[in-house]
């Protein structure tokens, strides 16, 4: 192809619709044809990234390999695409109003009135034409953030306007996901809210291309006609984009409804290959015809929204289809357990095959996730604890083994006599938090006959990083003599970034965050690990790690 090709994906009459899968989904059957693509994200909130953001405001925030705070989205864009996304990926209005603003300080402008239009409008393009411009890819797609109307959304779909006329009408077309609804009172779907949505498109000089529509039950070939009558698109371009299952199952949904087909066509792409979904179908197959169950717990404090663990509820079902099970997975919240007697920790924890603790910041919920590792320690029960899960296996570690009661991390306790876990070198408690955390991919070396190197199958890894605490390595001599060994090395300076326990059955701890590197098509190998562990391992107390007196 001699030009990148541009898909704008935007959405009306409600919020949450899915744009994001769709454009995973046809990303992922263009990519089938031997097109190479990539999806980039537009958010119109101010804050320049996520990372500042409260889970409950935004679910969880997605790292790239080069480090870049995103939205949760660039992970369905990985995990369906299996191709690393990048910073120029995801881009805010805080971000574009900060370059603007920045060049305006510089004079760049040379005195002009900097205005919506052209300014902010225009770094919007350039941000979104980035992509296209490395030669890397065929077809970008850009889901466009929030809902046609939107006040916050009016400069990025300005900027898809004139896009759209200045790239030409063969380079660029509009997706609109709209919804259809039901009304169960008369038994009928309803267009109305598409056509209203559609026409908002057009007060803002967009006509879309292909309207995909979200709706509970079939629609006939009456209603399809109608929809593109009153919207000015042709049958084949209304696409349904029915209730499914599983996201996984979207993708199969679009081809069945020549999504990728009818994009060809609007591009003039005559000649390319097939579909080829087969290891897509697999997957699927697998995933619905398991044949065996296991059970895992995931401890945190977000429990409430489940996004804000999106990553790690999809990395468990693509180990788990892999392992051939289904995971049942029951969220825990970690303050719910800080009040727990024996008997009903017992009760909690104690038929779960698995028990995941989840990353996250402040002291909020610790101390039952505390309680939760020393109940898996204890109980031989396969663990896994990733970022703040890792260091709080290591507080446990320290309490109850070593006897440290006082044991802590600076981030909670700044004056415990036993700070395990503290401050990344060159840190200090009064940077600004937005983007100032080890960020991104960083090299670890793993020791042999490890859990880590038998789930890697290799002694090199790399893996993506999202916090400000480590491992404090002055007492790292103790714990591998009390039975927990450093196991997973950061080469360049020398920072724990596994930690297990050889005579748990499965029993690891990891800095890094495995969950973002799993994919459909390569699920993450911890992740397998531990739901294979969780199949085959029988849960009885551990008499050589049992709690020992205060030895400080």
């Amino acid at each position: 192809m001699s030009h990148t090709k541009y898909v704008f994906v935007t959405g009306g009459v409600a919020s949450s619709l899915g744009k994001g899968i769709i454009s995973a989904s046809l990303g992922k059957l263009l990519q089938s044809r031997g097109l190479r693509v990539t999806i980039q994200k537009l958010d119109p909130y101010i804050n320049i990234d996520p990372g500042t953001l409260n889970p409950y405001e935004h679910g969880e925030c997605y790292v790239t390999e080069d480090g870049a705070e995103t939205d949760l989205d660039l992970g369905h864009y990985e995990r369906f695409l299996n191709v690393h996304t990048s910073q120029a990926n995801n881009v805010t209005t805080g971000r574009v109003y900060q370059t603007v603003i920045n060049r305006e300080r510089k004079g760049d402008y040379l005195g002009k009135t900097v205005q919506v239009i052209p300014h902010i409008t225009d770094e919007i393009k350039r941000r979104i034409k980035i992509l296209g411009e490395t030669g890397d890819y065929d077809i970008v797609i850009t889901e466009i953030g929030g809902t046609v109307g939107d006040i916050e959304s009016l400069p990025y779909i300005e900027a898809v306007r004139q896009l759209k006329y200045e790239l030409g009408s063969n380079n660029s077309i509009v997706i609109h996901l709209t919804l259809i609804p039901y009304l169960k009172t008369s038994g009928e779907l309803k267009t109305k809210p598409t056509q209203n949505s559609v026409k908002m498109l057009l007060e803002s000089g967009i006509q879309p291309d292909i309207l995909v529509c979200r709706t509970e039950y079939p629609l006939n070939d009456e209603l399809k006609h109608k929809i593109a009558l009153f919207c000015n698109v042709t049958p084949e371009s209304v696409i349904e984009s029915i209730d499914a299952d599983t996201i996984y199952e979207v993708p199969l949904l679009m081809k069945k409804e020549q999504l990728d087909k009818v994009v060809l066509k609007k591009f003039n792409i005559a000649q390319f290959n097939e579909t080829d979904l087969s290891r897509w179908d697999e997957f699927l197959y697998k995933l619905r015809n398991p044949i065996a169950k296991t059970k895992i717990g995931v401890v945190g404090k977000y429990v409430e929204l489940k996004d804000a663990y999106k990553s790690i509820a999809e990395s468990i079902i693509h180990a788990s289809t892999h392992n051939q099970c289904k995971a049942e997975v029951e969220w825990i919240h970690s303050e719910d357990i800080e009040e727990m007697t024996d008997d009903e920790l017992d009760q909690t924890l104690g038929s779960l095959n698995g028990i995941l603790v989840a990353p996250g910041f402040g002291s909020r919920g610790i101390e039952g996730k505390i309680k939760t590792i020393r109940y898996a320690r204890e109980h031989h029960i396969p663990f896994l604890g990733i970022c703040l899960g890792m260091q709080c296996a290591v507080i446990e570690f320290a309490r109850n083994v070593l006897g440290w009661t006082d044991a802590n991390s600076t981030e909670f306790n700044p004056t415990s006599a036993w700070p395990v876990i503290d401050f990344v070198e060159g840190q200090t408690a009064e940077m600004h938090k937005g983007g100032t955390m080890r960020l991104g991919a960083y090299r670890c070396q793993i020791l042999d006959n490890s859990q880590a190197s038998s789930a890697y199958a290799k002694n090199e890894i790399s893996e993506r990083h999202r916090h400000r605490y480590e491992f404090n390595n002055d007492f790292l001599p103790d714990y591998e003599a009390h039975g927990m060994l450093a196991t997973g090395i950061n080469p360049e300076k020398s920072l724990v970034e596994i930690i297990e326990i050889p005579s748990h059955p499965w029993f690891v701890g990891v800095q890094f965050h495995p969950e973002y590197k799993s994919t459909v098509m390569n699920p993450h190998p911890l992740f397998i690990g531990f739901i294979h562990a969780s199949l085959s391992v029988k849960k009885e107390k551990n008499p050589s790690l049992k709690t020992k007196k205060n030895e400080s």
